[in-house]
């Protein structure tokens, strides 16, 4: 797979944990990976391994993005919205491999296919106050 494509599996996997408590996740994304046949092992691996990462960091993810998104706290965005936020912060914050601009750029865009209408802007307002 591509980075974009690992990083759309891995919005995917982030998306479906905020609707289960989060002694589910493993069990959740075994499930998902059992869905995805066509997946290559070593893909699996690290879709899982960021996914859990990124939960294991959302305290101090969330953190960063209540003290920046004036006027929203992360229990009143939208789900696609702050799981983008999510994903890109992490990105930002914790894998130095990935530049920041494309960490907002890759959230930007899953934003518009994902999101709606004004999704693509509000994640874009909130990441580049972090950046």
């Amino acid at each position: 797979m591509t980075r974009r494509e690992l990083r759309e599996q891995v919005f995917i996997m982030l998306f479906s944990a905020e609707f289960h408590d989060a002694s589910e996740m493993p069990q959740q994304m075994q499930l998902y990976r059992q869905m995805q046949a066509e997946w290559e092992a070593k893909d699996g691996e690290y879709i899982s391994r960021k996914a859990a990462d990124i939960v294991a960091h959302l305290p101090q993810i969330d953190e960063a993005i209540n003290e920046v998104a004036e006027g929203w706290k992360t229990v009143r965005m939208a789900k696609v919205d702050l799981t983008l936020i999510r994903l890109a912060v992490y990105e930002m914050r914790y894998e130095e491999d990935i530049p920041v601009g494309v960490a907002i750029n890759e959230a930007v865009e899953l934003a518009k296919r994902y999101g709606t209408d004004d999704s693509f802007s509000f994640v874009n307002g909130v990441l580049a106050r972090l950046a």
